[in-house]
C-alpha cells in the first residue's frame, strides 16, 4: 500500500537521514525502581501497569527533530564528519583543537530536541536550574502531577528518567493523578468530525465557571470516564445558586461572623446539631481530596451544603430567627455565620469564585481574602451525638410524613394527626422536644403516642410508615378522596405496566438493539429501569391505601 498523509493528502516517501538516540534503558531503569518501591505513586493504581509495560521493555529514545523551534541539539561537526557534544560551543571548538590540533570550522546541528525530550525537564528547568535557586531548593520535587492516560509513556515517563539523572536520583514528584477522559453525554469520545465537542468556554458563559469545575468534581469518580452534558452543569450551577441564596438569608436576618466565636460553647440543640454536621463535612471533604476521591469530596460537599444546611438548618432556625427570645436568636445567628464561614473554606478548592465574593460579601471586613485561609481543622468532640440523634429523627420523621402526604395527595394546606405505635423513651423525648418543628414542616395537627392495643382504633384510614423500627400511623382518610385515589393509582399502574412490556419488548428485539446507536440503547435501558421503580412506588402507596 502506498501512504498517504492524512492532511496534505500527498504520498509519504520513506528517507533515511542520521538521527541522535539516548540509550533510554540506562534511564529507565531508576525511574521503574522509583514506582516498584513506592517513592513514586499512581492513583489510581492499576495505571503502574501502563508504566512498566513501556518502562521495561523500552527501545533506544531517538531525541532529535526536523523542526525549526526548539531546543537545538549541541552538536557541531567537523570538515570530516566527525562530531563533538558539549554544553556549549567554545566546549566544542577546545574538543575539535584537541582532535584535529588545530583551531577549525565547526557547524553545529539544525535539528532540534524532541518535544518530550524538552518537557521533561519541566519539574526543575522551570525552577532556574541548572543554577542553585532558592525556588529550585523550596519546590522541588514536585507534590502531584495530575495527567492523562495518553501521555504516561511520553510525559510521565521522560520526567521522571530525566529528573532522577539530572537531580542526582531525587523524584520529580510523589503523586501522579490520573484523571479521567471528559466524553459527551452519551460515552462517545468528543470529535470535531462527530460535532459533539463541548466547548469550555461556552459553558462557562452560560452556568459559571464555578459550576462547570463542581460538574468536572463530582463526576471524577478514579477508574471511570466523565460523560458531560450541558444539563448536569445547570444542575451545579443551581447549587450555586442555592449557596447565594443562603448567604442572602443569613444576611437578611442579621447573621453576621462574631469575633471570637467558639463553636464549643453553643447550647442550643439545633445549633451543636449544624455543628457537628460541619464537622463531619469538613473532614468528609477533606479526606475526598487527600485521597484523590474528588467525586466522594464534593458529593459530601453538595449533601451537606444543600441538605442539611440549606434544606433543614435554616428552615428548623426561621423560628427562632423569628422569635422574641433574644438570647436564643443572637446563638443561632453566630451558628449561623459560623457555618457559612466552614461552608466557603470548604468548597473554595472547588469553587473559588462565588466563594470568594462570598466571603467578602458577609462580613464587614476579613484580615485575609479566602485564598489564604487554612482549610478548616477540627477536634471530634464538638460533634454532640444526643444533638444528633434528637433532630436527625425529627429530619426522619419529617420526610417520611411528606412522602406519604405526597403520595397520598393530601391537600398541601391540611394538618393531619399521626401516632407513634410502642416508641422507646428516648424516642418520645427526641419527637417531644421537636414536636414543634414536627408540626410545622410536616404540617401536623397532633403527635400522639400510642400502644399495640391502640392499634386498631387508629389504623382505620391512616397510611403506616416505620421510623427507626417504630410504627407511625398517619391519619390522612379526613383528607383524601380514598376511593378516588385508588382508582387514580390504579389506572398509574396499569399504563405504567403497559408501558414497561413494551419497553421490554423494544429491548429484546436484536434488531433494534444491534441497529439502533448504543446510546441510544443505552438511553432506553434508562427509561426501563426508571419506569419499573415508578412503578414500585405506585404499587407500594396502593398497597397502603388498599390497607386502610
Amino acid at each position: 500500500m502506498v501512504p498517504y498523509g492524512d492532511r496534505s493528502n500527498v504520498v509519504i516517501e520513506p528517507y533515511l537521514t542520521d538521527q541522535w538516540f539516548v540509550n533510554a534503558e540506562v534511564l529507565a531503569k531508576p525511574a521503574t525502581e522509583a514506582v516498584e518501591d513506592g517513592r513514586i505513586r499512581f492513583v489510581p493504581k492499576n495505571w503502574e501497569n501502563t508504566y512498566f509495560e513501556w518502562m521495561r521493555n523500552i527501545q533506544p529514545w531517538c531525541i532529535s527533530r526536523q523542526l525549526w523551534w526548539g531546543h537545538r541539539i549541541p552538536a557541531w561537526f567537523g570538515p570530516d564528519g566527525e562530531f563533538f557534544v558539549e554544553e556549549t560551543e567554545e566546549e566544542a571548538m577546545a574538543a575539535a583543537k584537541a582532535h584535529y590540533g588545530k583551531d577549525v570550522e565547526l557547524t553545529q546541528e539544525t535539528d532540534v530536541l524532541d518535544t518530550w525530550f524538552s518537557s521533561g525537564l519541566w519539574p526543575y528547568s522551570t525552577l532556574g536550574w541548572p543554577d542553585k535557586t532558592p525556588e529550585l531548593a523550596k519546590y522541588y520535587p514536585g507534590d502531584v502531577l495530575v495527567t492523562g492516560f495518553d501521555i504516561i509513556f511520553f510525559w510521565v515517563a521522560r520526567m521522571i528518567m530525566m529528573s532522577m539523572y539530572f537531580m542526582d536520583g531525587k523524584v520529580p514528584f510523589r503523586d501522579v493523578y490520573i484523571h479521567a477522559l471528559v466524553r459527551d453525554e452519551h460515552g462517545q469520545k468528543m470529535s470535531k468530525s462527530k460535532g459533539n465537542v463541548i466547548d469550555p468556554l461556552e459553558i462557562i458563559d452560560e452556568y459559571g465557571c464555578d459550576a462547570l469545575r463542581f460538574t468536572l468534581t463530582a463526576l471524577a469518580a478514579q477508574g471511570r470516564d466523565i460523560k458531560l452534558a450541558a444539563s448536569r452543569v445547570e444542575g451545579y450551577r443551581n447549587f450555586a445558586t442555592k449557596l447565594w441564596n443562603a448567604a442572602r438569608f443569613a444576611e437578611m436576618n442579621e447573621c453576621k461572623p462574631v469575633e471570637g466565636f467558639d463553636p464549643a460553647n453553643v447550647k442550643s440543640t439545633l445549633g451543636r446539631w449544624i455543628v457537628g454536621k460541619t464537622v463531619e463535612a469538613a473532614k468528609a471533604v477533606g479526606t475526598g481530596i487527600e485521597t484523590y476521591r474528588f467525586n466522594d469530596a464534593a458529593s459530601s460537599a453538595y449533601q451537606f451544603v444543600w441538605g442539611s444546611f440549606c434544606d433543614w438548618y435554616l428552615e428548623l432556625a426561621k423560628p427562632v430567627l423569628m422569635g422574641n427570645d433574644e438570647e436564643a436568636k443572637a446563638e443561632i445567628r453566630a451558628v449561623t455565620a459560623w457555618v457559612l464561614d466552614q461552608i466557603l473554606l470548604i468548597l473554595h478548592p472547588v469553587m473559588p469564585f462565588i466563594t470568594e465574593e462570598l466571603w467578602e460579601k458577609t462580613a464587614d471586613s476579613r484580615a485575609k481574602m479566602l485564598i489564604a485561609e487554612g482549610y478548616p481543622q477540627f477536634d471530634e468532640a464538638l460533634i454532640d451525638r444526643e444533638a444528633e440523634a434528637e433532630v436527625d429523627l425529627a429530619i426522619r420523621l419529617i420526610g417520611d410524613i411528606r412522602g406519604v402526604r405526597s403520595e397520598m395527595n393530601v391537600p398541601p394546606a391540611a394538618e393531619v394527626p399521626i401516632y407513634l405505635v410502642d416508641a422507646t423513651d428516648a424516642m418520645k423525648a427526641a419527637v417531644t422536644a421537636q414536636e414543634a418543628q414536627v408540626k410545622r414542616l410536616a404540617r401536623v395537627a397532633d403527635v400522639a403516642f400510642k400502644g399495640q392495643g391502640d392499634v386498631e382504633a387508629i389504623a382505620k384510614g391512616a397510611i403506616q410508615t416505620v421510623v427507626d423500627g417504630v410504627t407511625v400511623f398517619v391519619s390522612v382518610a379526613d383528607f383524601i378522596d380514598v376511593a378516588a385515589e385508588k382508582a387514580r393509582l390504579e389506572k398509574e399502574i396499569q399504563d405504567k405496566t403497559k408501558y414497561i412490556k413494551a419497553q421490554e419488548g423494544k429491548l429484546s428485539n436484536e434488531k433494534f438493539v444491534s441497529r439502533a446507536p448504543e446510546h441510544i440503547v443505552t438511553a432506553e435501558k434508562a427509561k426501563l429501569e426508571e419506569a419499573r421503580d415508578t412503578l414500585a412506588k405506585l404499587n407500594e402507596a396502593f398497597a397502603r391505601i388498599a390497607a386502610m
